[in-house]
């Protein structure tokens, strides 16, 4: 096929995908409004469901975007989220001729030339791109992530519909303004594309967990790579789940104490999250030690959004409700009143509740997080429900990934039913804490991985 037909076909291919996409979230929307209309929630089980069968049918970035809404209880209801939380990431796979032209229009028509062997079998299949295993002319093992064809196209007609199911989600819910969730989501998204920014971030995490021994960061090969395709070091491991099968305590324990440090070193030390939490995104080694996978969800945030979770870690320990709405307006939250910092209080201890007890205990002990799947949801799902009573409540655009990163942490963390202190932990992590310190911290790690924005 040549250029020009590949051209067509993405015209061709565009203008059908959009209009399978208006007909999908149309037809969810409709579904919901005359549900709504009828007396009954807009966005129930049933509605769920059709969402779920539609968005499995279409994979690319919709599906992407809905799993990131998907641990998000504070967007959509618990029979939404966990509908969306669910749908899997392993889309059919392209074939060996696709992937030849694919390569080739990456690497030239002698890419082949530049591996030692590249095997046409995809490793993994996800909703933006497959990853295939490949070997190095020196021998090293590989890692090829290549991105499917018009993903651009598709993310601009995916994230353009998703306006409507987010637009009557908040004509229902007047009390919640999801504009800057919306906003936030859609250019993540749209930065998961840009396969060099990927590099970058992954050459930041591994600035940032250099001291970890624990934590493992790929490199990435950058003569072999472009803004569609990433090629890194291949790491051996195995998924959390199997690994979690095997684990006796003391391994468990070792994982805990690994991703704990790998999501809150980065954060709370250089203002960096990791957003996409799920288990699929780090893989477990022989004793206890992890891989971390996939930079392409990556946020670093301003130096005062930090501050303020700082704020709030320290007003729980005081009970200092000044102290917390400083927190608030410093993490970004517009028109703090006495009244946010209360409705926000049940969120703020179910976070940073393991935190502040100085003991050696599971995470989960007491905390809605420790309820299984749809519980847990519907934990988180209650205490959303007090920002939906008296004032308009907007949730900032950092609010989005800090949220997203503690809840997948959390699940993984609760399911290791690992005992530590983590108070102790935490402090060694935040101890002397100063805002101008983590903004040089930052500058200089993202100098060396050379993110300048």
């Amino acid at each position: 096929m040549s250029k020009g037909d590949d051209e067509a076909s993405s015209v061709s291919g565009r203008a059908k995908r959009y209009s399978g996409v208006v007909a999908g979230l149309g037809g969810v929307a409709l579904r919901g409004a005359a549900r709504w209309i009828g007396g009954t929630a807009p966005f129930d089980v049933r509605n769920a469901q059709d969402l779920a069968r539609m968005l499995g049918a279409m994979r690319g970035p919709l599906m992407k975007v809905a799993q990131v809404a998907g641990g998000l209880p504070d967007v959509f209801p618990p029979a939404f989220a966990a509908a969306l939380a669910k749908l899997q990431s392993n889309a059919p796979s392209m074939g060996p001729a696709f992937v030849r032209r694919r390569m080739a229009a990456e690497l030239g028509g002698d890419w082949q030339t530049k591996f030692k062997h590249f095997d046409f079998a995809a490793a993994h299949a996800a909703s933006l791109g497959q990853v295939h295993r490949a070997t190095a002319l020196d021998g090293t093992a590989l890692a090829c992530k290549l991105q499917y064809p018009d993903m651009q196209s598709a993310v601009d007609a995916d994230l353009t519909q998703l306006k409507t199911v987010l637009s009557l989600q908040r004509a229902a819910e007047r009390r919640l303004d999801t504009s800057a969730i919306a906003g936030e989501l859609a250019a993540r998204v749209r930065e998961e594309l840009d396969y060099e920014r990927e590099a970058k971030h992954m050459r930041l995490f591994a600035v940032m967990l250099a001291g970890q021994s624990a934590i493992h960061v790929p490199a990435c090969v950058p003569a072999l790579s472009t803004r569609r395709l990433i090629t890194m070091t291949w790491l051996d491991g195995v998924s959390f789940q199997d690994a979690l099968a095997q684990a006796d305590t003391a391994t468990r324990e070792r994982i805990a104490d690994a991703l704990f440090r790998a999501w809150l070193v980065p954060l709370f030390r250089f203002g960096a999250v990791h957003g996409d939490a799920h288990f699929g995104n780090y893989t477990v080694r022989p004793g206890g030690e992890i891989n971390l996978l996939d930079f392409g969800c990556v946020r670093v945030f301003p130096p005062r959004a930090i501050d303020g979770l700082i704020d709030l870690y320290r007003s729980l320990s005081r009970n200092d409700a000044a102290l917390a709405a400083r927190g608030y307006a410093k993490w970004g939250f517009a028109n703090v009143t006495a009244e946010l910092v209360q409705k926000m209080d049940a969120w703020a201890r179910m976070v940073f509740a393991p935190m502040l007890d100085d003991r050696a205990r599971p995470i989960g002990e007491g905390n809605p997080l420790a309820a299984d799947g749809t519980n847990q949801m519907q934990a988180l799902w209650d205490l959303k429900q007090k920002l939906r009573t008296g004032g308009v409540v907007k949730p900032p655009q950092e609010f989005v990934f800090i949220a997203r990163a503690v809840v997948g942490l959390g699940a993984a963390l609760v399911q290791l039913d690992a005992k530590h202190n983590w108070h102790r932990m935490f402090e060694t992590i935040v101890d002397g804490f100063d805002a101008g310190a983590l903004a040089k911290r930052q500058a200089v790690a993202c100098g060396a991985a050379g993110l300048r924005d």
